[in-house]
């Protein structure tokens, strides 16, 4: 099979996978308890004012119809318009990733600085006690949820040391208060994946550490530290990039609970306000988007790695 057959496969398996993922979000947001025409206009509203709601928002079509109409309003880029904030959807994705994405940047540059040089750290000198340090604080971090650190770190340094807000996003008027506001939440939702990165990563370097080339290395004579960044490190981190693009679409798909515990005007805490307010366009839209992101990269890592990997492409 050529290299251009094994693209288009992967291609077709993006596309597949993607439509897959539209079906079961509308699914599921159309087998959801409750009338939400009724929801959003209250229990006191007049049943021809919940029907005109009902027929404004669609609900009255058949169920193919509307996931139709809902398909092909995405492709030409037409999300609808928000029930509850009676604005374009598409404005409002798009106004919220300005949080979240700078969030989920902010996060994966910690994360891969973090957990990459603790688990160099970790493989060079395995069960000594640096590792047994920094395993620990691997598991610890894999354990413990990302709302949970957010938490933690409100407590310490907004209730005790009041040296950052306890939430609230000031907006980019300001970069260094935005950048100020983000960092909590940033560094909570970055150990979490830091820790999955010092585990990746410490194996990496010891099962590299093992390889022919390597001994060769020492047997000229090289330093320790030369052998370790030059030869080990560098062929240690093939696995663990691809854990580094996989991470990001989690990181932005995780941060909805972190938004809401730290109060940012973000995609998460649009998705949790809307679900809470039964606006189904906008739940079917983010969640689409959620879903698309980690699909997308998933396929860039795929592609990515059939031109890195010669012998993937030879299978």
């Amino acid at each position: 099979m050529t290299i251009y057959r094994r693209y288009l496969k992967r291609s077709a398996s993006f596309i597949l996978t993607l439509f897959a993922a539209s079906v079961v979000i509308f699914l599921v947001m159309d087998l959801l308890p409750g009338n939400a025409a009724e929801i959003l206009l209250g229990t006191s509203a007049r049943q021809d004012t919940i029907a005109a709601m009902r027929s404004q928002l669609g609900l009255d079509l058949p169920a193919y119809l509307r996931y139709l109409n809902w398909i092909g309003g995405v492709f030409v880029g037409d999300l609808g318009t928000s029930a509850s904030y009676r604005v374009p959807v598409s404005g409002l994705i798009t106004e919220r990733l300005a949080v979240t994405l700078p969030l989920a940047i902010m996060a994966l540059a910690i994360a891969v600085v973090v957990g990459v040089t603790l688990g160099v750290v970790a493989g060079a000198r395995p069960r000594k006690a640096a590792d047994r340090c920094v395993s620990l604080a691997a598991q610890i971090g894999i354990a413990v949820p990302d709302f949970w650190f957010g938490i933690l770190l409100i407590l310490l340094f907004s209730s005790t040391l009041h040296w950052f807000s306890a939430g609230g996003f000031p907006g980019w008027s300001d970069p260094f208060a935005a950048l100020k506001a983000l960092m909590l939440p940033a560094v909570a939702l970055a150990l979490p994946q830091a820790a999955v990165l010092v585990r990746v990563t410490r194996s990496a370097v010891m099962d590299v550490k093992g390889e022919d080339f390597v001994r060769t290395a020492r047997a000229k004579g090289l330093t320790g530290q030369r052998v370790l960044w030059r030869h080990v490190v560098r062929n240690a981190l093939v696995p663990v990039v691809t854990i580094i693009g996989l991470q990001f679409s989690f990181l932005i798909a995780g941060a909805v609970l972190v938004e809401n515990v730290f109060s940012l005007p973000g995609l998460g805490r649009l998705a949790y306000q809307s679900l809470a307010q039964r606006d189904l366009i906008v739940i079917r839209n983010v969640a689409l988007f959620f879903a698309g992101m980690v699909i997308a990269v998933n396929f860039l890592v795929d592609l990515a790695y059939l031109w890195l990997d010669p012998r993937m492409r030879a299978a």
